[in-house]
This record gives structure tokens, sequence and C-alpha cells, in this order.
């Protein structure tokens, strides 16, 4: 082979080479995790910013989502604000708004309170749907007290509400709490989804509500996860009573004793997008900017979602 061709054929093994180290270096690293960092507005809600300005200091932290409450919807509406312009706000910050927390009473006996309550439903997914929201919370709300609710009875009220949620456009979220007489517990919560007998039935889990229902973490194990697609991340104080601990003692996640990684990596282990949305009531953090609240809950659920899964 004559010194010109091997020199061509050098340089041309070298570009192929280079080519191929380019193609390597360009490729975008695999995620250690499936979730997404969303900003539940409980969390600044005493801080009264607005809707407008709490969607632009979610999304200048960096959280990928937010999850509103109707109640700041509505009160942006009264005050002349339009839906298409929230719309419109998301989708220009790239912030993607997941859910909103809403307080119907789909599941109780009165048969007149049900009533209203899908009239209720049926207003709020409308005003959701225009704004681009993905899913609306579904919260025993109406039987945290008095008498026990009939859970095959829950069941085919929930079916209604998620059928409803299918035509308007919204994904009802059947969420636990617990310190609720009725949905407390992890299990309850699961039947009932699984009774409603719809498809496209979902559970709302929260790190405070099953330690506080008294359900096992192992508990998320039994439930696939686009069944799950979204998660409230909060934390508990070490010490702390399941029987008398309220809304207000939810912490940071990190700053309590709650076992994230267990959590975390059961949660992880679903290969299917989760939103992990950070959902707590503390007064201490509301006293605080809500630019620097949302920061601090960024960085600390990105602390323990590292933390369990290195």
């Amino acid at each position: 082979m004559k010194r010109r061709e091997i020199l061509k054929t050098a340089l041309s093994g070298a570009a192929v080479t280079s080519i191929g180290i380019e193609s390597l270096a360009s490729k975008p690293k695999k995620s250690k995790h499936n979730f997404t960092f969303c900003l539940n507005t409980s969390t600044i809600r005493k801080q009264n910013i607005g809707l407008m300005a709490e969607i632009e200091t979610a999304a200048k932290v960096g959280f990928d989502g937010i999850e509103i409450w109707m109640g700041t919807l509505e009160k942006y509406v009264k005050d002349g604000g339009k839906l298409s312009e929230v719309k419109k706000k998301s989708g220009d910050l790239g912030i993607v708004i997941e859910d909103s927390i809403g307080f119907a009473k789909w599941i109780v006996d009165d048969e007149t309170e049900r009533s209203k309550a899908m009239e209720q439903l049926k207003r709020e997914m409308d005003m959701l749907a225009q704004i681009g929201c993905k899913r609306i919370a579904a919260p025993p709300f109406g039987a945290t007290t008095g008498s026990d609710i009939d859970l095959k009875k829950a069941a085919e009220r929930f079916h209604k509400v998620v059928e409803l949620g299918k035509e308007m456009g919204v994904l009802p979220q059947l969420e636990l709490w617990g310190f609720s007489k009725n949905l407390h517990l992890f299990g309850e919560t699961l039947f009932v989804a699984a009774e409603s007998g719809h498809p496209d039935a979902i559970i709302l889990p929260d790190v405070y509500h099953l330690f506080r229902g008294g359900s096992p973490f192992e508990a998320l194990s039994m439930i696939a996860g686009n069944k799950m697609q979204m998660f409230h991340m909060n934390d508990f104080p070490a010490n702390s009573d399941k029987n008398t601990i309220t809304d207000g003692i939810r912490v940071m996640p990190g700053d309590g004793v709650a076992p994230f990684k267990e959590i975390l990596g059961i949660l992880n282990k679903k290969n299917t997008p989760i939103v992990l949305s950070l959902e707590i009531f503390n007064e201490d953090v509301w006293k605080m900017d809500a630019l620097a609240a949302c920061q601090m809950g960024i960085d600390k659920m990105r602390k323990v979602v590292n933390d369990a899964l290195a």
C-alpha cells in the first residue's frame, strides 16, 4: 500500500473514531431515578403571593411542576384573572400544572350532598382543563368523622367521580388522609380504587398520612406505578406520636425520621414516572420569604432522593 493510501486510511479511521467519541459524549446520561419535582402550594400558602406569583416562584427555583389549590385559582378568577393566562404562564415558564387540591364531599352518604359535590367537581374540572391541569385530588372530605362509610359504596361513588374526570379531561386521585375515620389506611384506599372497577382509578399517598394513619411504608410496593402518579413529600420529627400529630407537624423532607431510603427505593423500582410533590403546612416555613422557602424545599427534596438512591 502506498504511503498516500496509508495516510488516507489513517485519517479516515481517526475521523470515524472522533465522530464516535463525540456521539458518546453527546448522549444524555440516564437518570438514576424516575421522579420529577413538584411544589404543592400549601408550602407557601400563608405568604399569600397569589396564583401567578406561585407559578413563577416554583419555576424560578427549578420545580418541574406545581400543585395548586382550587381556592387560589377561584380567587384569581374572581379578581378578574383569565384562565387562558394561567395556561400561557405555565407554558412559557415550562412548568406543569400537575394537580389541584379541592374539597368536594363526593364520598358522603347524604345523596343531596353528593349531588352538590359532583356539580362542584364538574365546575372545578372545567376550570382545571382550561389551564392544562392534569389531575384533581379526591380526599375523603366530609367523612373524616362520624360513622364508617361502606367501602363498597365508596368505591361505587369514586367510579362516578373518575368517570366524570374522564369526560372532563382531569384525572381524580383518591387521596389517603391519615387522620380521617374513613380512608386513613393505605389498604382502605387501595380497596376503594380497586373495587371502583374503573381502569383510570389512581391513588395519592403521602409520607405524613401513611405514618399518621398507621400503614406500613412497605405497603407502597403493593401497587403499580401507573396507579400512583404522584406522591406527597414531607417528613415527621423523631418521637412523633402518630395518634396525636397534626398537619402542622410536617417538616421538610430529610429534617425528620421518615425512612426515605425505603420509600423512594420502592417508588423508583416501579420504573414509571412519579411526581414527588412537596406538601407541608409548617408555620416556620410560612414565615419565610416564598422564594427562599421554595429554594430550600427543592434542595432538600433533591438531597433525600440522591441520598436514598446513592
